[in-house]
């Protein structure tokens, strides 16, 4: 993978890293309690709020330690406060900015669990494409969906806040 392709990788992971720590300090912001808040769900057979965080954390997490040729240690889904899921931000963009990779390993294929006794196995490339993106995706908009169900003034605007420095104005 050239160096244009991997920046582009990091660039994504960070900038939607940066918009889950926007949304939580919009809930920050609109709730004076928000640890209470990191136990809402969405709906009952959905996980709260922090594991939300955690899951969106282990997406560039692991992509990031299978590319260093490390164990893959997900966070705990029990993320108790605020000040805790803004650690695992923090935590994770650092491991997103040490991120390494060639073209040799994005050729391996990686064997994705999918629950109990389940799995697949992906060219690395499709499994960041179709496995890891998506997940990443889809628990930053479930935290940005718990936030909104709750009251928080959440909008397109606050989930793609990477987009802001080239909004342009027509004269």
């Amino acid at each position: 993978m050239a160096n244009s392709e991997i920046n582009e990788i990091k660039r994504i992971f960070t900038t939607r890293l940066d918009v889950l720590d926007h949304i939580l300090s919009v809930g920050e912001t609109h709730f004076p309690e928000m640890n209470a808040i990191m136990q809402e769900r969405l709906a009952e057979d959905m996980l709260p709020l922090g594991t939300q965080v955690a899951f969106a954390c282990n997406q560039p997490r692991s992509f990031a330690q299978w590319c260093a040729g490390e164990p893959i240690a997900n966070l705990s889904a029990e993320v108790e406060s605020l000040e805790m899921a803004r650690a695992h931000i923090a935590q994770t963009k650092k491991q997103v900015a040490a991120l390494a990779v060639d073209d040799s390993k994005l050729d391996e294929i990686k064997r994705v669990g999918l629950g109990p006794g389940k799995y697949c196995e992906l060219p690395a490339r499709q499994y960041l494409n179709d496995f890891v993106m998506p997940n990443l995706y889809f628990h930053i908009t479930t935290a940005y969906a718990i936030l909104r169900k709750l009251g928080a003034p959440v909008g397109k605007a606050d989930f793609m806040t990477y987009l802001m420095p080239l909004v342009m104005e027509e004269a």
